[in-house]
């Protein structure tokens, strides 16, 4: 199953902690990193004031995990970079979203995908829409979807990549998810 996952860091060495995540998900016997966006420079939506502005990158997975499963990884990961979760929209080593899961609509106590808050954010959508220019959320191009967001423009395209930067090697094992 295809997902895109969402990555945020502001505490730390912010750079480090994403390369350090998606290496995190390439460990995983269960998940296949397949693209990730270039790194944006974003401010921090909501929470307290005076917080470091976030860095932030989109990745696209083929995973054998359920949702759950995925979930439960993506909440290791975080636990790994020594997550914290004390406040809501506070400063953070590592936040690791789930945003889509192969179209699936999921609604349950502990997960909600396609994530509820992605398509009005463009610190999820420009990058992703970098990674994947055709991509769509609910029916509607991401692009369209960032050019709307309120925060589009807080958001700085760091990397050099083109449109995507292809994991070196995601496809070449025909065995994995």
């Amino acid at each position: 199953m295809r997902s895109v996952i969402a990555l945020g860091s502001n505490v730390g060495d912010s750079p480090l902690t994403l390369a350090s995540a998606v290496a995190s998900l390439e460990r995983s016997d269960d998940v296949m990193v397949l693209s990730r966006s270039p790194v944006a420079q974003t401010k921090p939506v909501g929470g307290p004031a005076r917080q470091r502005d976030y860095l932030n990158q989109v990745v696209e997975i083929e995973t054998r995990l359920s949702p759950h499963a995925l979930l439960d990884l993506a909440q290791t990961i975080e636990d790994e970079h020594n997550r914290i979760r004390e406040q809501r929209w506070g400063p953070r080593t590592l936040d690791v979203d789930i945003v889509t899961y192969a179209g699936a609509v999921i609604d349950s106590p502990r997960l909600q995908v396609p994530h509820p808050s992605a398509a009005e954010r463009a610190f999820v959508l420009l990058p992703w829409s970098w990674m994947d220019p055709v991509a769509l959320l609910e029916g509607r191009p991401v692009r369209e979807l960032a050019a709307e967001a309120h925060d589009h423009d807080d958001v700085i395209r760091l990397s050099d990549a083109s449109e995507s930067e292809p994991v070196p090697g995601a496809d070449m094992d025909p065995a994995h998810p």
